[in-house]
């Protein structure tokens, strides 16, 4: 088993991780490895945010509009192709090593912090 790094309880909330609702998905062809475009709202405190996720294997875009999800919405934005990801949509592998979304069980308010 790996052996990870320790981190103190304030590290740990320096990460904010919040709720979101993917209100628009879309291809992304122009991506190096299959790729989808998400647009997630994370309520009004935050507002909408663009990310792209490898998410092909188990979601089409059409599945995914409605689909509350967990983000990281304070990384700077990253240019992935001529996409501006503005958050990181939190995944975990498979046994093939392909992503599945994560997300709360119940349906919770968007902009919701993990803690």
């Amino acid at each position: 088993m790996a052996e990870t790094a320790e981190i103190t309880f304030d590290d740990f909330m320096k990460v904010d991780i919040r709720a979101g609702i993917i209100t628009r998905a879309e291809p992304f062809p122009e991506a190096r490895k299959p790729a989808i475009k998400l647009w997630v709202d994370f309520g009004p405190e935050l507002g909408e945010k663009k990310s792209s996720a490898q998410i092909t294997a188990h979601y089409a875009p059409e599945t995914l509009v409605g689909k509350q999800v967990l983000a990281v919405v304070n990384f700077p934005p990253r240019q992935i192709g001529p996409v501006r990801s503005e958050v990181l949509v939190l995944g975990l592998p498979d046994d093939d090593g392909q992503v599945v979304l994560i997300g709360p069980d119940q349906p919770v308010a968007k902009g919701a912090r993990l803690f």
